[in-house]
């Protein structure tokens, strides 16, 4: 690990803010390296307000969109709600639908399938609402770069609303209107929502003709922070807001099939991080696995036992899921030393019987044994399929761009893609792709980085600088947990390796003089037990252990060395 504190902002500035806002100098720096200088800004960011949520009329077409849906409703046409299989997309359909029907009866949801369609907006689902006497497609999360499907609905009649946040390709679609903050020519003042956040913005311009107000959008947010925390977008600016609103949301009044998962996890209190890794990875097990439309189902259902229904089904996926996931990392890894592959800057593996929803994942689990930028290529069809991951700091979209003449089709993000290509340039990509990234990527991205706030000692951790850290909440791109150093540690004598098969490190820390000590857990830090033995360097997070009712302040620790 590379471990890098960041640069202190200006000595005087500091203790202004400290002083302004009655807090110490650490949290007034770390508050400063989130661009928090004033008391009216610390204000702002301590006490989210839903005043600060931008008038959605501010994105280009908005007005476009929301005069069609009214000529829609007001003419009884049939509106499919159609939107991706991950959690963004499913909750932006599961979102935009609900409302809709609140207005009119002739709402339908499409997902389409992973395996028989794949990503995006596709042929099949258009031929389904020209069948079904759809004239117009609302498009969710995806349909930025359709533009060959968008012509083809048109000349079936069928109009298309586009919602997307990914990256604009060098056309857009000639539909009757396409939301994307991305767009060069949008000045809509916040530019990274998710699609469900976009999908948030139609229906709140939908509201104003109705005499809505922003309150009467609030019971959709646990909708929109499930998508903010699962499409790892910043978390600051409106998806903040939105991300505070929609977690309260979430802890006090979710709609039944948030609640039903929740209620199968026996979680009391759910943070960003557990919406990250509890009800994210359920959510998605559905579109991994089975069909995305389960998810839908499950975040639309009005009554609670059938939802706990779906959530027990899902639940079965999402296991089904973890098995393959660690099936599929082991052979690509076998793969990876087979093939002498492990000095290269890339990791580029195939298999053609390797599940495609699970492809994703398999690639950041690669990620965390080889710090690379890494593909999973499955066969899709005739075609190869994969999921693209990167690292910090390394843009992959960048570099599949490079190699778009090998590639059939791309999109995405910075650290996130998906491509197909014909079997046959399988191995000019793998090559192209390895070259590109030798060429481009800074050499010490390649090991991974820890970026401090601050570096501290431990007798600054008192109750009220831990429950300062907290109210910072919610954590995420952007307003990442305060990470801290303190140096010159030692253990109590009674750390060990603990967990199964011992990869986990548990300590009890003190520092100098001080003799009181601090609870510290190391995941998968078993490896560095020998380092314990004599004073060490730690790099670590704040979290709150529960043991027995007691709620007590422990270190998560990052590294030590």
């Amino acid at each position: 690990m590379r471990w890098t504190l960041k640069p202190a902002p200006d000595k005087e500035k500091i203790e202004k803010l400290a002083q302004d806002l009655q807090v110490d100098s650490t949290i007034a720096n770390v508050l400063f390296q989130r661009n928090i200088e004033t008391f009216e800004d610390a204000k702002n960011f301590f006490r989210p307000s839903l005043d600060a949520i931008h008038d959605p009329f501010l994105m280009k077409d908005m007005d476009a969109a929301v005069a069609r849906i009214e000529t829609a409703i007001a003419n009884n046409e049939n509106i499919l709600v159609y939107g991706d299989y991950d959690v963004d997309g499913t909750t932006s359909v599961s979102l935009v639908a609900s409302y809709l029907k609140t207005i009119t009866p002739n709402i339908a949801t499409y997902i389409p399938d992973r395996y028989a369609e794949g990503y995006g907006v596709s042929y099949l689902g258009i031929d389904f609402a020209h069948d079904n006497d759809f004239s117009l497609i609302i498009a969710l999360d995806c349909g930025i770069k359709a533009i060959e499907k968008v012509s083809y609905a048109s000349e079936k009649n069928i109009d298309f609303i586009i919602c997307d946040h990914h990256k604009p390709g060098p056309e857009i679609p000639k539909a009757v209107a396409v939301l994307n903050a991305k767009r060069e020519d949008c000045t809509y003042p916040f530019d990274e929502l998710c699609g469900c956040g976009v999908g948030f913005k139609l229906i709140q311009a939908l509201g104003v003709s109705r005499d809505q107000t922003i309150e009467d959008f609030v019971p959709y947010l646990d909708l929109v922070a499930t998508a903010i925390a699962a499409d790892i977008v910043p978390m600051n600016g409106e998806n903040r807001v939105l991300a505070y609103y929609g977690l309260q949301v979430i802890n006090q009044n979710p709609r039944n099939g948030i609640k039903a998962i929740i209620h199968q996890t026996k979680k009391t209190v759910l943070t960003i991080t557990d919406v990250v890794f509890i009800i994210a990875p359920r959510i998605n097990a559905a579109g991994r696995i089975k069909h995305g439309n389960y998810a839908v189902e499950l975040l639309t259902e009005m009554d609670f036992d059938s939802a706990v229904e779906f959530a027990a089904s899902i639940e079965i996926f999402n296991a089904d899921r973890k098995e393959l996931d660690k099936r599929i990392t082991n052979e690509a890894l076998i793969q990876i030393i087979d093939n002498k592959e492990e000095e290269r800057f890339s990791s580029v593996v195939f298999q053609e019987d390797w599940h495609k929803g699970v492809i994703g994942i398999v690639a950041s689990r690669l990620i965390e044994k080889y710090y690379r930028p890494t593909l999973v290529f499955t066969k899709s069809g005739d075609k190869l399929a994969a999921s693209a991951r990167s690292i910090k700091g390394f843009d992959v979209y960048n570099a599949l761009e490079e190699c778009s003449e090998f590639i059939e089709q791309f999109g995405g993000h910075k650290y996130a893609a998906g491509l197909t290509l014909l079997p046959e340039n399988y191995q000019n990509f793998k090559n192209k792709f390895e070259a590109v990234v030798e060429r481009t990527i800074d050499k010490k991205l390649l090991t991974p980085e820890i970026t401090i706030d601050a570096a501290i000692d431990l007798s600054e951790i008192t109750p009220k600088f831990f429950r300062i850290i907290q109210q910072m909440a919610p954590f995420g791109p952007m307003n990442m947990k305060p990470t801290f150093t303190s140096t010159c540690v030692r253990d109590n004598g009674y750390g060990k390796q603990v967990g199964a098969d011992k990869t986990h490190l548990k300590l009890t820390v003190f520092q100098g003089e001080n003799q009181k000590t601090y609870n510290a857990i190391g995941f998968n830090l078993g490896a560095k037990m020998a380092l314990v033995n004599d004073e060490f360097d730690i790099v670590y997070a704040l979290d709150e252990n529960e043991w027995n009712g007691r709620k007590t302040v422990q270190l998560l620790l990052k590294d030590l060395k």
